[in-house]
């Protein structure tokens, strides 16, 4: 069956749109993952309780965000031949926040406990956190530009390919810190979790980038 042009085009914006408010929603979990890391460094337990109390509502607003785009694909039905690109693109994300979660609840555990991390270490995950929410920032930064044409999305997923690759070697480095450090053996496995769910986080929106590039040739 042959459908018209505007109804493909007008199910490829639906598509578009509901998965542009799903990460909208993902990206606001990740700043406010790398506002606690902040308060982590700063020890400020108080907004750091606050934060995570705020992190735990936004991821779940993104997962029924991502119910929705499930949804809407599914009411569209074989008439959108990049249907499986929209939900890869859109699982990808959601695991961003998934990630988010854990770390923010590890390291309100570790103040809780008020365990003691050195003030390097503090510095080292402040730098990658915000490294992380940069490179998600720049993945939503490509997701809007999917309306203007492949080139301009595929310049904006090479930011998100060279942001990733600050955040690979920032997590290098603090590894080292933390390996090198004398920390107690319960922080050392929470923090050793944390900075893998950071870097985790920095390559879902890295391969999220990677299937904007294969919709930029079809939208």
């Amino acid at each position: 069956m042959v459908f018209p042009v505007e109804t493909e085009e007008r199910v490829k914006r639906r598509a578009l749109n509901v998965c542009r408010d799903h990460l909208r929603k993902v990206t606001d979990v990740a700043r406010k993952v790398s506002q606690m890391v902040d308060c982590f460094a700063k020890e400020d337990k108080k907004t750091a309780r606050t934060l995570y109390a705020e992190i735990k509502r936004s991821r779940e607003e993104a997962d029924s965000a991502r119910r929705v785009v499930s949804r809407e694909l599914a009411e569209i039905g074989a008439i959108l031949m990049s249907r499986e690109d929209f939900l890869r693109f859109t699982n990808l994300t959601s695991e961003i926040a998934d990630f988010s979660e854990g770390i923010a609840f590890r390291l309100l555990e570790i103040m809780e406990k008020e365990w003691k991390v050195p003030p390097k270490v503090r510095k080292g995950l402040t730098e990658l956190a915000g490294g992380v929410f940069e490179t998600v920032s720049k993945l939503r930064e490509t997701a809007m530009t999917l309306s203007y044409g492949s080139t301009k999305t595929l310049e904006k997923a090479r930011e998100v390919e060279i942001a990733e690759q600050v955040v690979d070697d920032l997590y290098r480095a603090l590894e080292l810190d933390l390996i090198n450090s004398e920390i107690e053996i319960p922080v050392l496995l929470l923090l050793r979790v944390v900075t893998e769910l950071l870097e985790d986080s920095a390559d879902k929106a890295e391969d999220a980038s990677d299937v904007a590039r294969i919709l930029s040739f079809t939208i």
